[in-house]
């Protein structure tokens, strides 16, 4: 990806299970502590049903196999551990044989609100408890196989549907708007500022989500809704590249933020 990370991720030891600090594990909980005071009538119901089935401890940083146990059981996903920054290549490869990275480190006090690389607590906390869910699954499996096979032009399309859904999109029910993406329901700051009346919000069509420019260092100024996620079913059973390459014809929206300041 070219980037590079100033954390490290940690590895398993002979047993199998990664030995974090005494920090590590304060992070954690002080991390999922904060965000379960804020999700409770934000998140989506699958969400919480996820987050139950998971059972995810308080005072640790689980260990992966913990959750492979509860996937494995769900929908017969697991979770793979990567070094912070893998190759697109990998990280299709990963979803395309229903494996989800999850980098092993997790973020300092320096960067407790935000940090750009996601982190153990991002991907587990933000992204595991939908992937007990049937129709989430095969969304991200689907979105893995087609990347996969996906050319680097092509990826960039595909990552803006990602983007607006698995990240940051977010769901229409007869109890009013509620959150699904994990990009949004591991930031406290972003689930208050989704559901509030700041950003614009549209109707999911993956043609539109396809051309719509975003940055990720802001809040996002545009989020897309679902009614189900029988409809991200749906979606994944499309043909997402002929769409791919009609947005690719359509060119893109113009960007509803600033140009990103030169460093």
């Amino acid at each position: 990806m070219g980037k590079q990370s100033k954390y490290v991720s940690r590895l398993p030891e002979a047993d199998g299970n990664i030995a974090w600090t005494a920090e590590d594990n304060a992070v954690w909980h002080d991390l999922v502590e904060r965000q379960l005071k804020h999700i409770p009538g934000k998140a989506c119901d699958e969400y919480m049903r996820g987050l139950e089935l998971l059972n995810l401890p308080k005072d640790r940083v689980p260990q992966l196999h913990e959750i492979n146990k509860v996937l494995a059981a769900t929908t017969g996903w697991q979770v793979a551990q990567v070094p912070c920054l893998i190759p697109f290549d990998e990280f299709f490869r990963l979803l395309a044989n229903k494996q989800f990275p999850v980098a092993t480190f997790i973020r300092t006090r320096e960067e407790f609100d935000y940090l750009q690389e996601p982190d153990i607590f991002h991907e587990i906390f933000g992204h595991c408890p939908l992937l007990t869910n049937p129709d989430y699954a095969h969304f991200t499996h689907q979105y893995g196989r087609l990347g996969l096979a996906a050319t680097p032009k092509e990826r960039v399309y595909l990552a803006r549907l990602y983007w607006f859904t698995i990240e940051f999109g977010l769901m229409q029910t007869a109890e009013g708007l509620r959150i699904y993406g994990g990009g949004i329901l591991s930031s406290p700051g972003e689930t208050n500022y989704a559901l509030s009346d700041v950003p614009e919000r549209k109707q999911l069509v993956a043609l539109d989500a396809l051309r719509t420019p975003y940055r990720i260092d802001i809040m996002q100024p545009i989020y897309y809704t679902i009614s189900s996620f029988k409809q991200l079913f749906e979606i994944a059973d499309q043909d997402i590249m002929a769409l791919v390459h009609q947005a690719m014809e359509l060119g893109l929206f113009e960007p509803k933020f600033p140009p990103k300041p030169a460093a």
